[in-house]
């Protein structure tokens, strides 16, 4: 199986974690998500000063700019499967 089967394969296991992950993990697997599957986050991000879920989803992502798409996927991989340990 490929890096990117099994990274495609950790986005549908996270959908079926026995338990909600906290929201500061459910903010990592985003911005691992976005990394590894369309790489630096550009721009400033959403300016509305009151949408703070779409914000701290895209300090999230951007938190990870300059990891490479398969570091991206790897990291996402590996939390997914600690979340389902």
């Amino acid at each position: 199986m490929t890096l990117t089967e099994r990274f495609l394969q950790a986005k549908a296991d996270s959908k079926t974690l026995s338990e909600k992950p906290s929201n500061e993990i459910l903010l990592q697997l985003y911005g691992l998500y976005k990394q590894g599957s369309e790489g630096d986050a550009i721009g400033e991000g959403p300016t509305n000063p009151f949408d703070f879920i779409s914000k701290a989803k895209f300090n999230s992502w951007q938190s990870y700019s300059g990891k490479s798409t398969e570091e991206a996927q790897q990291a996402y991989i590996d939390l997914v499967e600690k979340l389902k340990a």
